[in-house]
């Protein structure tokens, strides 16, 4: 398989899951032929996903860890194939509130999207993760407002996302959109803060972005979006 380094691949959009259109519609088997590395998540809302080297984990809300098999449907997930040859940059105590300044100080970044992969030691670090949502589903602020929440000190694993520009709200979450697992798979999920003590920081931009749509699906087919409300409920539901 010849792997294209410079290309993003997304399944769904994040403006399908604020209504509540949780089922899913893509196959992780089919995903992963797309990218080894990423985030997303199950079928009904069911967890966080994170995808490392190729191997899909999904973190749920009772804090357990579990592989997904090919055939696990996701209404949204995003991948890429990681670049071993990024540029990485050697960070000590950054948390989250400076991971934009850390990147954007050296890097004209704002207008494209780029992966985020930091590896190390974490002094601290916080997620969360929602619970599985069964029909009629709610929405994602309300699904949002019910979230578990995760802590660990001195952990050692990575933190995997993207930076998508302002102009791309809706298709994916405008800033950071990040999430954690540690090395032992036993804690991780959507990430809500973090402080690494030691670490690598690599930033791996793309010039395209394939957007996949889920056409056989007729619930997103027929939907009728409420752009008005979209970003609002987009920023807080991703805090």
């Amino acid at each position: 398989m010849v792997k294209n380094y410079s290309k993003l691949y997304q399944h769904g959009t994040l403006a399908t899951l604020v209504p509540g259109l949780f089922e899913g519609t893509f196959p992780i088997g089919k995903l992963l032929k797309n990218g080894d590395t990423g985030i997303g998540t199950a079928t009904g809302l069911g967890g966080e996903m994170v995808v490392l080297e190729g191997t899909p984990y999904l973190v749920k809300s009772d804090g357990k860890i579990a592989i997904l098999p090919d055939e696990t449907m996701v209404p949204f997930a995003t991948v890429h194939f990681d670049d071993e040859n990024a540029e990485k940059i050697k960070v000590n105590d950054l948390n989250e509130a400076d991971l934009g300044e850390k990147i954007f100080h050296k890097n004209a970044l704002e207008n494209v999207f780029f992966a985020v992969k930091i590896t190390g030691n974490f002094s601290h670090v916080k997620t969360r993760a929602v619970a599985a949502q069964k029909r009629p589903y709610p929405t994602l602020a309300e699904v949002a407002d019910k979230q578990a929440i995760f802590e660990e000190d001195n952990s050692q694993g990575t933190v995997i996302g993207y930076f998508s520009p302002e102009l791309f709200q809706g298709m994916a979450s405008a800033g950071f959109h990040l999430h954690y697992l540690n090395d032992n798979k036993t804690m991780g999920g959507h990430l809500l803060d973090f402080t690494v003590s030691e670490g690598s920081l690599a930033i791996q931009p793309f010039a395209s972005v394939e957007q996949h749509f889920p056409l056989e699906d007729q619930e997103f087919m027929q939907h009728n979006f409420e752009l008005s409300k979209m970003d609002s409920e987009i920023r807080h539901s991703e805090s």
